[in-house]
Protein backbone atom coordinates (compact mmCIF):
# COMPACT_ATOMS: atom_id res chain seq x y z
CA UNK A 1 0.00 0.00 0.00
CA UNK A 2 3.07 2.46 0.90
CA UNK A 3 4.31 1.55 -2.49
CA UNK A 4 1.21 2.51 -4.27
CA UNK A 5 0.77 5.56 -2.30
CA UNK A 6 5.01 6.94 -3.29
CA UNK A 7 3.86 5.78 -7.24
CA UNK A 8 0.52 8.19 -6.47
CA UNK A 9 2.23 10.88 -5.32
CA UNK A 10 5.10 11.06 -7.75
CA UNK A 11 2.41 10.72 -10.52
CA UNK A 12 0.86 14.30 -9.21
CA UNK A 13 3.81 16.31 -8.84
CA UNK A 14 5.04 15.26 -12.32
CA UNK A 15 1.06 16.27 -13.25
CA UNK A 16 1.38 19.47 -11.54
CA UNK A 17 4.88 20.54 -12.89
CA UNK A 18 3.46 19.86 -15.99
CA UNK A 19 0.68 22.24 -15.62
CA UNK A 20 2.86 25.16 -14.17
CA UNK A 21 5.56 24.74 -17.06
CA UNK A 22 2.45 24.86 -20.04
CA UNK A 23 1.24 27.84 -17.56
CA UNK A 24 4.70 29.43 -17.67
CA UNK A 25 4.30 28.72 -21.65
CA UNK A 26 1.07 30.34 -22.28
CA UNK A 27 1.51 33.98 -20.14
CA UNK A 28 2.50 36.59 -22.35
CA UNK A 29 5.68 37.67 -21.45
CA UNK A 30 6.17 41.93 -20.31
CA UNK A 31 7.62 42.82 -23.83
CA UNK A 32 4.85 40.90 -25.47
CA UNK A 33 1.87 42.45 -22.64
CA UNK A 34 3.54 45.90 -23.64
CA UNK A 35 3.23 45.34 -27.49
CA UNK A 36 -0.26 43.84 -27.08
CA UNK A 37 -1.24 47.03 -25.24
CA UNK A 38 0.48 49.51 -27.39
CA UNK A 39 -1.25 47.34 -30.78
CA UNK A 40 -4.91 47.50 -29.54
CA UNK A 41 -5.34 51.50 -28.04
CA UNK A 42 -3.74 54.19 -30.30
CA UNK A 43 -3.86 57.45 -30.05
CA UNK A 44 -2.64 60.04 -32.59
CA UNK A 45 -2.13 63.69 -33.25
CA UNK A 46 -4.64 65.43 -35.34
CA UNK A 47 -3.93 67.51 -38.45
CA UNK A 48 -6.18 70.61 -37.95
CA UNK A 49 -7.68 71.05 -41.21
CA UNK A 50 -6.40 74.36 -43.87
CA UNK A 51 -10.17 75.66 -43.72
CA UNK A 52 -12.73 75.62 -41.08
CA UNK A 53 -15.13 78.53 -40.44
CA UNK A 54 -18.08 79.43 -38.81
CA UNK A 55 -21.09 80.53 -40.27
CA UNK A 56 -18.67 81.44 -43.66
CA UNK A 57 -16.47 83.39 -41.40
CA UNK A 58 -12.66 81.69 -41.61
CA UNK A 59 -10.58 81.21 -38.52
CA UNK A 60 -7.37 82.65 -39.09
CA UNK A 61 -5.66 79.55 -38.84
CA UNK A 62 -2.33 81.02 -40.04
CA UNK A 63 -2.03 82.74 -36.79
CA UNK A 64 -0.23 80.31 -34.38
CA UNK A 65 -2.25 80.88 -31.09
CA UNK A 66 -5.66 80.10 -32.98
CA UNK A 67 -4.02 76.55 -34.27
CA UNK A 68 -3.43 75.81 -31.24
CA UNK A 69 -6.56 76.35 -29.57
CA UNK A 70 -8.48 75.16 -32.64
CA UNK A 71 -5.79 71.88 -32.07
CA UNK A 72 -6.93 71.65 -28.36
CA UNK A 73 -10.86 71.93 -28.73
CA UNK A 74 -10.09 69.25 -31.56
CA UNK A 75 -7.91 66.81 -29.29
CA UNK A 76 -10.60 67.02 -26.42
CA UNK A 77 -13.58 66.67 -28.35
CA UNK A 78 -12.28 63.51 -30.32
CA UNK A 79 -10.82 61.69 -27.69
CA UNK A 80 -13.80 62.17 -25.10
CA UNK A 81 -15.52 59.48 -26.85
CA UNK A 82 -18.42 58.97 -25.22
CA UNK A 83 -19.42 62.39 -25.16
CA UNK A 84 -19.24 62.91 -28.87
CA UNK A 85 -21.07 59.58 -29.60
CA UNK A 86 -23.38 61.06 -27.77
CA UNK A 87 -23.65 64.43 -29.66
CA UNK A 88 -23.83 62.12 -32.82
CA UNK A 89 -26.95 60.48 -31.47
CA UNK A 90 -28.75 62.99 -29.98
CA UNK A 91 -27.84 65.61 -33.06
CA UNK A 92 -29.87 63.21 -35.15
CA UNK A 93 -33.24 63.40 -32.54
CA UNK A 94 -32.79 67.24 -32.52
CA UNK A 95 -31.48 68.66 -35.07
CA UNK A 96 -34.64 68.39 -37.48
CA UNK A 97 -36.22 70.59 -34.92
CA UNK A 98 -33.98 73.25 -35.08
CA UNK A 99 -32.14 73.07 -38.48
CA UNK A 100 -35.60 74.99 -39.76
CA UNK A 101 -36.29 77.18 -37.33
CA UNK A 102 -32.66 78.43 -38.07
CA UNK A 103 -33.31 78.44 -41.53
CA UNK A 104 -37.18 80.64 -40.84
CA UNK A 105 -34.87 83.13 -39.60
CA UNK A 106 -32.30 83.58 -42.02
CA UNK A 107 -29.29 82.20 -39.40
CA UNK A 108 -26.97 80.07 -40.54
CA UNK A 109 -27.50 76.44 -40.20
CA UNK A 110 -23.40 76.40 -38.06
CA UNK A 111 -26.03 77.86 -34.92
CA UNK A 112 -27.38 74.42 -34.63
CA UNK A 113 -23.61 73.72 -33.09
CA UNK A 114 -23.73 76.10 -30.59
CA UNK A 115 -26.97 74.30 -28.85
CA UNK A 116 -24.81 71.76 -28.82
CA UNK A 117 -22.00 73.43 -26.52
CA UNK A 118 -24.50 74.74 -24.53
CA UNK A 119 -26.21 71.93 -23.15
CA UNK A 120 -25.02 68.80 -25.13
CA UNK A 121 -28.35 68.99 -26.27
CA UNK A 122 -30.81 67.89 -23.17
CA UNK A 123 -32.47 70.18 -20.93
CA UNK A 124 -29.56 71.21 -18.87
CA UNK A 125 -29.52 73.65 -16.08
CA UNK A 126 -26.72 75.80 -15.08
CA UNK A 127 -25.60 76.98 -11.75
CA UNK A 128 -26.34 80.45 -12.88
CA UNK A 129 -29.72 79.06 -13.43
CA UNK A 130 -30.15 78.93 -17.30
CA UNK A 131 -31.98 76.60 -18.61
CA UNK A 132 -32.86 73.90 -21.60
CA UNK A 133 -31.02 73.41 -24.94
CA UNK A 134 -30.35 76.95 -25.73
CA UNK A 135 -29.47 77.53 -21.84
CA UNK A 136 -31.78 80.43 -21.61
CA UNK A 137 -31.48 82.87 -18.44
CA UNK A 138 -35.18 83.81 -16.69
CA UNK A 139 -34.82 87.02 -17.35
CA UNK A 140 -33.44 86.76 -21.12
CA UNK A 141 -36.56 84.34 -21.33
CA UNK A 142 -39.16 86.62 -20.29
CA UNK A 143 -38.01 89.74 -22.23
CA UNK A 144 -38.48 87.58 -25.06
CA UNK A 145 -42.09 86.56 -24.49
CA UNK A 146 -41.16 82.97 -22.74
CA UNK A 147 -43.72 82.07 -20.23
CA UNK A 148 -41.51 81.28 -16.97
CA UNK A 149 -42.83 80.11 -13.71
CA UNK A 150 -43.32 77.40 -11.41
CA UNK A 151 -46.26 75.81 -13.56
CA UNK A 152 -45.22 76.79 -16.40
CA UNK A 153 -41.33 77.06 -17.85
CA UNK A 154 -41.01 77.22 -22.09
CA UNK A 155 -37.35 77.58 -21.90
CA UNK A 156 -37.73 73.94 -21.67
CA UNK A 157 -39.89 74.18 -25.06
CA UNK A 158 -37.39 73.31 -28.02
CA UNK A 159 -38.83 75.34 -30.55
CA UNK A 160 -39.85 78.44 -28.33
CA UNK A 161 -36.36 78.26 -26.94
CA UNK A 162 -34.85 78.17 -30.34
CA UNK A 163 -37.43 81.23 -31.52
CA UNK A 164 -36.09 83.24 -28.54
CA UNK A 165 -32.05 82.36 -29.12
CA UNK A 166 -32.59 83.33 -33.43
CA UNK A 167 -34.26 86.55 -32.28
CA UNK A 168 -30.96 87.16 -29.94
CA UNK A 169 -28.34 86.38 -32.38
CA UNK A 170 -30.24 88.68 -34.89
CA UNK A 171 -29.91 91.36 -32.68
CA UNK A 172 -26.88 90.66 -31.92
CA UNK A 173 -25.00 90.22 -35.72
CA UNK A 174 -27.21 93.81 -36.09
CA UNK A 175 -24.69 95.03 -33.53
CA UNK A 176 -21.04 93.49 -34.34
CA UNK A 177 -21.64 92.79 -37.93
CA UNK A 178 -20.28 88.99 -37.43
CA UNK A 179 -21.64 86.34 -36.73
CA UNK A 180 -18.86 85.07 -34.62
CA UNK A 181 -18.74 87.69 -32.60
CA UNK A 182 -22.62 87.02 -32.06
CA UNK A 183 -22.08 83.41 -31.03
CA UNK A 184 -19.66 85.01 -28.94
CA UNK A 185 -22.34 87.47 -27.02
CA UNK A 186 -24.28 84.42 -26.53
CA UNK A 187 -21.79 83.07 -23.90
CA UNK A 188 -20.27 86.38 -22.27
CA UNK A 189 -22.99 88.78 -23.05
CA UNK A 190 -23.50 91.49 -25.77
CA UNK A 191 -22.41 94.05 -23.30
CA UNK A 192 -20.09 91.91 -22.22
CA UNK A 193 -18.34 91.44 -25.59
CA UNK A 194 -18.79 95.34 -26.75
CA UNK A 195 -16.76 96.59 -23.57
CA UNK A 196 -13.95 93.81 -24.18
CA UNK A 197 -14.01 95.15 -27.64
CA UNK A 198 -13.50 98.67 -26.36
CA UNK A 199 -11.36 98.18 -23.72
CA UNK A 200 -8.99 96.57 -26.58
CA UNK A 201 -9.67 98.43 -28.95
CA UNK A 202 -9.79 95.77 -31.80
CA UNK A 203 -12.42 94.36 -33.57
CA UNK A 204 -12.69 90.58 -34.08
CA UNK A 205 -13.16 87.55 -31.58
CA UNK A 206 -9.92 85.70 -32.68
CA UNK A 207 -7.78 89.23 -31.62
CA UNK A 208 -9.57 89.51 -28.27
CA UNK A 209 -8.04 88.33 -24.85
CA UNK A 210 -10.77 86.53 -23.50
CA UNK A 211 -11.67 84.57 -20.20
CA UNK A 212 -11.71 80.45 -19.97
CA UNK A 213 -15.09 79.65 -21.23
CA UNK A 214 -15.31 82.70 -23.53
CA UNK A 215 -11.74 82.36 -25.10
CA UNK A 216 -12.55 78.52 -25.81
CA UNK A 217 -16.18 79.45 -26.85
CA UNK A 218 -15.78 79.66 -30.48
CA UNK A 219 -12.94 76.75 -31.11
CA UNK A 220 -15.59 74.03 -29.02
CA UNK A 221 -18.29 74.84 -31.73
CA UNK A 222 -15.99 74.77 -34.86
CA UNK A 223 -14.40 71.92 -33.32
CA UNK A 224 -18.09 70.01 -32.39
CA UNK A 225 -19.13 71.11 -36.19
CA UNK A 226 -15.79 69.37 -38.14
CA UNK A 227 -16.22 66.07 -35.79
CA UNK A 228 -19.52 65.55 -36.35
CA UNK A 229 -19.73 66.44 -40.13
CA UNK A 230 -16.90 63.85 -40.39
CA UNK A 231 -17.88 60.75 -38.30
CA UNK A 232 -15.11 58.54 -40.19
CA UNK A 233 -12.31 60.97 -40.63
CA UNK A 234 -11.89 61.03 -36.71
CA UNK A 235 -12.38 57.49 -36.06
CA UNK A 236 -16.58 57.45 -35.24
CA UNK A 237 -18.09 54.17 -36.24
CA UNK A 238 -22.24 53.62 -35.98
CA UNK A 239 -24.97 52.62 -37.80
CA UNK A 240 -27.72 54.78 -38.63
CA UNK A 241 -29.83 52.29 -36.66
CA UNK A 242 -27.81 53.20 -33.60
CA UNK A 243 -28.75 57.36 -33.70
CA UNK A 244 -31.90 58.48 -31.52
CA UNK A 245 -34.85 59.01 -33.74
CA UNK A 246 -37.20 61.43 -33.51
CA UNK A 247 -40.74 60.64 -32.23
CA UNK A 248 -43.47 61.74 -34.20
CA UNK A 249 -46.15 64.15 -32.30
CA UNK A 250 -48.99 66.18 -32.81
CA UNK A 251 -49.86 69.12 -31.26
CA UNK A 252 -53.57 69.05 -28.78
CA UNK A 253 -54.60 72.29 -27.95
CA UNK A 254 -55.76 73.39 -24.38
CA UNK A 255 -57.24 76.66 -23.38
CA UNK A 256 -58.51 75.55 -19.98
CA UNK A 257 -56.73 74.35 -16.91
CA UNK A 258 -55.90 71.09 -16.67
CA UNK A 259 -55.97 69.37 -12.70
CA UNK A 260 -54.07 65.85 -13.21
CA UNK A 261 -51.83 65.66 -16.40
CA UNK A 262 -51.66 61.83 -15.28
CA UNK A 263 -55.77 61.37 -16.07
CA UNK A 264 -54.85 63.87 -19.50
CA UNK A 265 -52.37 61.51 -20.98
CA UNK A 266 -54.22 58.31 -20.24
CA UNK A 267 -57.08 59.58 -22.74
CA UNK A 268 -54.38 59.59 -25.44
CA UNK A 269 -53.05 55.99 -24.45
CA UNK A 270 -50.16 57.17 -23.25
CA UNK A 271 -48.54 57.45 -19.48
CA UNK A 272 -47.29 60.49 -17.22
CA UNK A 273 -43.25 59.85 -17.88
CA UNK A 274 -44.15 59.76 -22.25
CA UNK A 275 -46.23 63.67 -21.82
CA UNK A 276 -43.15 65.12 -19.87
CA UNK A 277 -40.41 63.55 -22.28
CA UNK A 278 -42.79 65.01 -24.51
CA UNK A 279 -43.12 68.62 -23.15
CA UNK A 280 -40.79 69.16 -20.38
CA UNK A 281 -41.83 72.36 -19.91
CA UNK A 282 -45.00 71.39 -17.96
CA UNK A 283 -43.28 71.75 -14.53
CA UNK A 284 -46.06 70.27 -12.79
CA UNK A 285 -48.62 67.29 -12.83
CA UNK A 286 -51.31 70.01 -13.36
CA UNK A 287 -51.79 73.91 -15.63
CA UNK A 288 -53.18 75.95 -13.92
CA UNK A 289 -54.06 78.40 -16.72
CA UNK A 290 -55.86 81.35 -15.14
CA UNK A 291 -55.89 83.67 -18.16
CA UNK A 292 -57.14 81.23 -20.02
CA UNK A 293 -54.23 81.15 -22.53
CA UNK A 294 -53.78 78.68 -25.75
CA UNK A 295 -51.16 75.50 -25.24
CA UNK A 296 -49.86 73.48 -27.38
CA UNK A 297 -49.10 70.24 -26.04
CA UNK A 298 -47.21 67.05 -27.69
CA UNK A 299 -48.57 63.88 -28.00
CA UNK A 300 -46.95 60.56 -29.58
CA UNK A 301 -47.88 58.79 -32.77
CA UNK A 302 -50.01 55.88 -31.41
CA UNK A 303 -47.40 52.51 -31.14
CA UNK A 304 -44.29 54.25 -30.61
CA UNK A 305 -44.41 53.25 -26.97
CA UNK A 306 -46.28 50.34 -27.21
CA UNK A 307 -44.90 47.35 -24.86
CA UNK A 308 -43.73 44.39 -26.56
Amino acid sequence: MKTIKNILACLGLLSLSGLLIFAVQDAPSDENLEKKIINDYNVYALNVPENLDFAGEALPLGNPDILERMDRELLVNTYWQSNALLMFKRANKYFPIIEPILEKHGIPNDFKYLAVIESGLTNAVSPAGARGVWQIMKATGRENGLEINTNVDERYNLEKSTEVACKYLLEAKERFGSWTLAAASYNAGKAGVARRLKEQNVSDYYDLLLGEETGRYMFRIVALKEILNHPDKYGFNFRHKDLYKPVPTYKVAVDTAVTDFVKFSENFGINYKILKLHNPWLREPHLNNKSRKEYFIDIPEAGYYSKP
